[in-house]
């Protein structure tokens, strides 16, 4: 037979299910958009509810490199710790699976029904128009997977070709080609699919699918890993806790593919379904066992790679529930108000802390904080929305007013700490160094302001006023004294760096100002 047409239409159709993954995948995330995002990042603290999630969201957008990608995009942006994105990474697997039992039970049938369905809600005017792309290229996905079992039909009649994918082969060799084309396509839901359809089509013994898909485990990493390049640590460990997971997982079962590989012909049930059920069982086993051994495997990435001392505990994340009496919520809030205010204390220490010293570490970590308090603010603006609506009793809607003040003024305080930090950042970008009469300055200006916040986070905690006003005012007498030594630097030439100084005053005496405020409220 000739073989060239079969194989042009083969890739054809190959090439339009990547397609319709990835733009399934995309629309998937643009309807959820930050929200997607916000659900993710409440997993975490059981690593089960996370193995949980992370199934889900693979299930729904369909791949577990998009997954893995978004968890380590959330660890580098300091929304999730290191040990609570695991969790994520564990489920992800599980999530692929679904794509396999799909095709394996031929509910492909059905892909026309969503097609049409999809096309048709584009053209409705009304909310439900934003789901139309993504029910159409869901549709699409398992058209594809049909259009490449119809076109690689003629291969059935090549005795030479099929004995070739029926006969027994080097399982490792099977999962090496497993792994290298996941990555290249970079959707282990790709190479399953793939294989399964083969199955059907009787192109693939089981004995050879078996070690395909489980290679494909491995190869999904490939994406994490590019992602990670340009992160920082607590995203590279995960990033690679994701690498170790898939191959630990394939260590386990290749004693028993080994062994046990050459009788996985006799099962007697259709083999695409057979293959659907252990792509399953090996999936959730492998979680299972890594779920059960987290704090060993954490460590031992931890042993590994190092452990990273400059990242932090997350804060609380609000969540508003009408059922909650508004007596437990002002006692969070007050608390969350405390716990913020400290984390912008250090927040502010690690800034003030990588101009003195020049250390990239710590400038990479006080930017992860940044950032992770921008996420922070979000949350906020959110939770506030919501709860302003729900609470109608008088008193309270005055008490949580007050609250929503007191939290706006903390993200205020820190658009002033993004400020110095983004000063910090121009002296990065134009090589200025700081002599010493100038760190000095900075160092002792730092010192008036973290005892400030100190006065206050104290004053918080004890329901106070205390030494705030006092400690306000010496900072402002050292602010008057700086700007009186400043003038002659900014005369001479050659002293760049004393217009950094200039704008960290500037910042610093806006920072004063709104401590001031916050704590008279």
């Amino acid at each position: 037979m000739e073989y060239l047409p079969v194989i042009m239409a083969g890739l054809t159709a190959i090439i339009l299910f990547i397609f319709g993954l990835e733009n399934f995948s995309t629309e998937i995330e643009q309807v959820s958009g930050e929200k997607f995002r916000r659900f993710l990042a409440r997993a975490t603290r059981i690593p089960i509810i996370g193995v949980l999630i992370g199934a889900l969201v693979t299930a729904v957008i369909q791949s577990s490199s998009a997954t893995s990608v978004i968890a380590v995009g959330l660890v580098n942006a300091g929304v999730l710790s290191f040990k609570s994105s695991v969790g994520i990474i564990f489920g992800a697997n599980i999530g692929t699976t679904i794509t396999a039992q799909l095709v394996a039970f031929k509910l492909t049938a059905f892909a026309p029904v969503f097609i049409i369905l999809g096309f048709a809600l584009s053209f409705v005017r009304s909310r439900v128009a934003i789901f139309g792309k993504s029910i159409f290229y869901f549709g699409f996905v398992f058209f594809t997977l049909n259009l490449i079992s119809s076109s690689l039909g003629p291969l059935q009649n090549d005795p030479t070709f099929t004995q070739y994918l029926i006969n027994p082969q080097n399982p490792l060799l099977a999962i090496l080609v497993g792994c290298l084309f996941t990555a290249a396509v970079q959707s282990s839901s790709v190479t399953t699919g793939l294989a399964i359809v083969f199955t059907q089509q009787g192109l693939l013994s089981l004995e050879n699918a078996v070690p395909i898909i489980i290679g494909a485990n491995i190869g999904t990493t490939a994406t994490a890993l590019l992602a990670m390049v340009h992160m920082d640590f607590a995203a590279r460990k995960t990033a690679l806790s994701h690498f170790f997971f898939n191959v630990g997982g394939v260590l386990l079962f290749l004693p028993v593919l080994l062994l046990f590989g050459d009788r996985l012909n006799e099962f007697s049930t259709n083999p695409a379904i057979a293959l659907a059920n252990i792509h399953l069982v090996f999936n959730v086993v492998t979680s299972l066992i890594f779920i059960l051994l987290i704090t060993p495997f954490t460590r031992l990435i931890d042993m590994l790679l190092g452990e990273d001392e400059m990242d932090f505990e997350r804060l609380a994340i609000p969540a508003f529930d009408e059922q909650v009496a508004f007596k437990k919520v002002k006692s969070e809030l007050r608390q969350n108000l405390v716990d913020l205010l400290s984390f912008l204390q250090e927040s502010y220490n690690l800034v003030t802390l990588s101009i003195e010293s020049n250390y990239r570490g710590i400038f990479d970590a006080s930017a992860k904080r940044m950032e992770y308090v921008n996420f922070l603010e979000k949350e906020y603006v959110s939770y506030f929305s919501t709860a302003v609506i729900s609470i109608t009793h008088e008193r309270e809607s005055r008490d949580l007013l007050k609250l929503h003040t007191q939290f706006d003024y903390l993200f205020s305080i820190y658009d002033s700490i993004d400020d110095i930090f983004n000063t910090k950042k121009a002296l990065n970008m134009y090589y200025v160094e700081l002599e010493s009469d100038i760190l000095l300055m900075v160092r002792t200006l730092s010192g008036h302001t973290l005892a400030l916040f100190e006065d206050i986070r104290k004053s918080l905690e004890e329901k106070s006023k205390g030494n705030v006003k006092k400690r306000a005012e010496e900072l402002q007498d050292f602010l008057d004294e700086i700007n009186r030594e400043l003038l002659p630097l900014l005369a001479q030439p050659d002293r760049r760096d004393a217009g950094t100084l200039s704008n960290f005053v500037t910042y610093s005496r806006r920072l004063k100002d709104k401590l001031v405020s916050f704590a008279a409220l």
